[in-house]
């Protein structure tokens, strides 16, 4: 069945507008996620939703990585976006230091099970504004995940139903 070409336009329903805004945002992540994954490139997406809420991605390393690795690439932002590494550059793997990657795991690690505490009443329960933040960012990461697999496996259940009641 083919979906109908949509006119692009400001959805005036706030409420169509605002689902419309997290579909489109969970779809958008995931092909960037997936672009990355299939070609081995890094990309950079930062959304702000009506609300100034802000949603980002960095498929590899942080949103400042990308960030201070855009601002080389075009000469502090006064250059072309269009602008490539030099072959040097390009060749240079992005940040392979194991120990380094290790200590961020480490505290990463550490940081969730803080959260998982401060969750759940356990520990000390004091988290500061930037680990909550962080914690945020992660909760509505999987809860992005959660839902698409929950779509994926509604779809799959619709089209065998759809298959048992054409047989």
């Amino acid at each position: 069945m083919a979906r109908g070409k949509i006119q692009l336009k400001r959805i005036e329903n706030p409420v169509h507008r605002q689902v419309t805004f997290c579909k489109r945002r969970t779809g958008l992540l995931k092909k960037a996620k997936e672009l990355s994954v299939l070609c081995d490139a890094e990309i950079g997406v930062i959304i702000f939703s009506p609300q100034g809420k802000l949603f980002e991605l960095a498929t590899k390393g942080t949103m400042e990585g990308m960030i201070d690795k855009y601002m080389k690439c075009t000469a502090g932002g006064r250059g072309s976006s269009s602008a490539t590494f030099t072959a040097q550059e390009q060749l240079q793997p992005p940040n392979l230091d194991p120990k380094g990657q290790i200590n961020e795991l480490k505290q990463e690690i550490d940081m969730l099970q803080k959260g998982i505490r401060y969750m759940f009443g356990g520990g000390d329960g004091t988290m500061n504004l930037q680990e909550l933040l962080l914690l945020e960012k992660h909760l509505e990461y999987w809860v992005s995940h959660i839902r698409s697999a929950k779509m994926e496996i509604m779809l799959q259940e619709i089209q065998s139903l759809r298959n048992t009641v054409s047989t």
